[in-house]
């Protein structure tokens, strides 16, 4: 992960979120931290597959940076969460981005799926508001300002 203080840059977030609440409450979690970030929004999991493979819409990299970390919730519309984590850690160039699953299921089975995956952490949403908070408390404390990941090299960003 790009480390602001040290590279110049802010780091870059996506978050792959379909829930409109869900994704005001943690745009709003990070805010509130004053963290050196920027968030892209995409709605489903193709649209992520889109921004992180560069297709269509998001072929140009000052449009969709590859991002230090994402968000990715597991039930979306027209590809899953897990499949778009299995798709991104299959990926040679892609594989080095941590990707944090952030989702309302405690399905053991999910659990397991998405660490047979390789994600990098998994999270399950509160359902109070309180709750909520506290893990964006955790989230941006350790994941987006604490933990460092080196830059995928510019080799790789050349290349895709």
């Amino acid at each position: 992960m790009i480390n602001p203080k040290v590279s110049g840059k802010p780091s870059v977030t996506l978050l792959v979120e379909d829930d409109l609440c869900h994704a005001q409450l943690i745009m709003h979690g990070l805010q509130k931290h004053h963290l050196d970030n920027v968030v892209y929004h995409v709605w489903d999991g193709e649209e992520a597959l889109d921004y992180l493979f560069r297709r269509g819409k998001y072929v140009n990299r000052e449009m969709s940076p590859r991002p230090d970390v994402v968000l990715l919730d597991l039930r979306m519309p027209k590809v899953d969460g897990l499949e778009v984590l299995k798709e991104v850690k299959e990926s040679e160039r892609l594989r080095g981005i941590p990707i944090i699953i952030l989702t309302s299921s405690e399905a053991e089975v999910d659990l397991a799926q998405a660490y047979e995956y390789r994600a990098n952490s998994y999270l399950v949403k509160p359902l109070d508001l309180k709750g909520f908070g506290q893990l964006m408390n955790t989230l941006t404390g350790y994941w987006l300002r604490c933990d460092h990941h080196p830059e995928l090299s510019t080799q790789n960003e050349a290349a895709s």
